[in-house]
């Protein structure tokens, strides 16, 4: 089986599983089908018996749709950045967003490292991925039950913020694990090259987007400038590859903050971009399902007979909905927010998928041992975030008042449309 056709079955077996999840009545999201699909057409479950992907080897070949679908979700996310938007967040939603974001992160760390069943750049690593949400999970959630009410109202800026932090703290912490298996930590490894990291990933995404709004400019069809918006993100990824010397300071680019930049920059400076972005979401739909599917294929399921695994794989979960839900108790009181959203917010939190996937593909760089443990936590984490985050958040934000109880009839209606 050709390279080409596995990558289509892996696709098929995404759409199917979501319809097999859909008419049993289950209100899961696709993200949660397409990673159950992977499990089975990986090399671990249907491989075994030639069906899917059979290796490991052939996983890794089809590699750049993975740092391709990357690319996208980070300039996604970067699209929520628009500068009418940061003014209806206030200070608010920035404080809460960032101090839960750190929170998660510094408790996971805590907690990993007095367990001592992971090397040390593994937890720190694991850590920095703890402070990332699902936005797309919590839109969903929020959409398809047309959730209102300040809990919702400040969700939606936080869940953007929240991933935005992240990727601020993953890169230090990357820096930082690596420092640390070189074997050599100064302020070099672990402040300067991380700094030098970001504002250089800042520089190069904000330049691609300047560039991008002016070339949009020379067409009259939205159609070729969704074909230009989708050559621009493919040349950022491959640009933010690119890595040198000078002297002993490393001149780097994160290709997630570098597409989450180019969204933004687009965003606020093209007029054309929100119309461009809709296009996009239909273009990039099939990438997104092949991402999510190839992420649940490389699942080592043959790691869970190892204790240490489980007991970590818990611990992080665990660790992660307490930083979650105290990070954003104690900011939303700091900032006197009302009692629905200091009791509710951290809990419509808990959701992690998309931009944590994307971090595992940017932590393979710690190598396959390290990379290998990183990769089947968070996947292990996430099917259990999102087979029970959504429903989580839902629960809360009935719980603050902010969705209607469904009458039966529009319960079968939405089962069954």
């Amino acid at each position: 089986m050709t390279i080409l056709l596995e990558t289509a079955f892996a696709l098929f077996a995404g759409l199917m599983m979501t319809r097999v999840f859909k008419y049993s009545g289950f209100e899961f999201p696709d993200v949660t089908a397409f990673l159950i699909a992977g499990v089975l057409v990986g090399p671990y479950v249907l491989g075994k018996f030639h069906i899917g992907f059979r290796t490991p080897d052939e996983l890794a070949q089809v590699n750049i749709l993975s740092n391709l679908a990357l690319g996208f979700i980070a300039f996604d996310i970067g699209s929520e950045f628009r500068m009418t938007q940061l003014k209806k967040m206030g200070k608010v939603a920035t404080f809460i967003g960032i101090f839960q974001a750190v929170i998660t992160t510094i408790l996971v760390d805590i907690i990993l490292l007095s367990l001592n069943l992971v090397p040390v750049p593994v937890a720190i690593t694991l850590g920095a991925i703890a402070s990332a949400t699902a936005p797309a999970a919590t839109l969903m959630v929020v959409r398809q039950f047309k959730a209102k009410g300040p809990v919702t109202e400040l969700l939606l800026p936080i869940v953007a913020l929240d991933d935005a932090a992240g990727l601020v703290i993953f890169a230090v912490s990357i820096g930082t694990a690596q420092a640390l298996m070189g074997g050599s930590i100064n302020l070099i490894s672990i402040g300067i090259n991380p700094l030098i990291e970001i504002i250089s990933s800042l520089i190069l995404g904000g330049l691609m987007g300047i560039i991008l709004t002016y070339l949009e400019k020379l067409f009259f069809s939205n159609t070729n400038r969704l074909s230009m918006t989708i050559a621009f993100v493919m040349m950022t990824i491959s640009l933010s590859s690119i890595h040198f010397y000078i002297g002993k300071i490393l001149i780097s680019f994160s290709s997630l903050l570098v597409c989450m930049m180019l969204g933004t920059a687009f965003c606020n400076l093209s007029e054309y971009s929100e119309d461009i972005m809709k296009r996009s979401e239909r273009w990039s739909a099939p990438l997104y399902a092949v991402f999510f599917v190839l992420s649940g294929a490389r699942l080592e399921l043959g790691v869970f007979k190892y204790n240490a695994v489980i007991i970590t794989g818990i611990a992080y979960i665990l660790s992660r909905c307490v930083g979650k839900y105290f990070g954003a108790l104690w900011s939303s009181t700091a900032m006197k927010c009302n009692s629905d959203v200091k009791k509710y917010l951290g809990i419509t939190l808990f959701p992690q998928a998309g931009v944590a996937l994307g971090m595992v593909v940017s932590a393979q760089s710690l190598g396959e041992e390290y990379g290998g443990i990183i990769r089947n936590i968070i996947l292990f984490s996430v099917l259990i975030y999102e087979l029970f985050g959504p429903m989580l958040t839902r629960w809360a934000l009935t719980k603050a008042g902010e969705i209607e109880p469904a009458k039966p009839e529009h319960k079968n209606r939405l089962r069954f449309k």
